[in-house]
């Protein structure tokens, strides 16, 4: 399965993105790393907050390639699309899909399903797959980076 594969499917369609964009959302990412170690809020929010850091990187690669995930299971898409995009590790990609399902239940159906060692393990997550997304921009899109 490939990406091509992918936007045949229909679960990508085409886009062109720009540096403004890939700056655009590398802000939100950060601001979304911070904001999820702030004091006050519960483990279920620091979680939320930090998934929303790793979809952006995953959005921002997907961009970065030409693409944007569909409507349909945009969020499963996208952090899916780490393994064609990055070449993510799969057991990285199976962690965040496993934060992705708990963010699901947390923000929808019930609190108090997280406890704070998950929200701080994701957020060291998102720390590093930020750093693994710089790294392969730089490598493989160095246009697309702020100078």
């Amino acid at each position: 399965m490939t990406l091509k594969d992918w936007l045949k499917s229909g679960w990508l369609t085409e886009h062109q993105t720009s540096r403004q964009e890939i700056a655009d959302l590398l802000r939100v990412i950060d601001r979304d790393l911070a904001d999820c170690k702030a004091v006050g809020l519960s483990p279920d929010w620091q979680l939320s907050i930090a998934y929303n850091a790793a979809l952006q990187v995953a959005t921002a690669a997907l961009a970065a390639c030409g693409y944007r995930a569909s409507r349909e299971a945009q969020h499963y898409r996208a952090i899916q699309s780490l393994l064609f995009t990055m070449g993510a590790e799969p057991t990285m990609v199976a962690r965040l899909e496993a934060f992705r399902k708990k963010r699901n239940v947390s923000g929808y159906e019930r609190t108090g399903t997280v406890s704070e060692q998950e929200a701080r393990e994701l957020a060291a997550l998102v720390t590093q797959l930020r750093v693994e997304f710089l790294e392969w921009l730089s490598r493989s899109r160095p246009d697309l980076l702020e100078d």
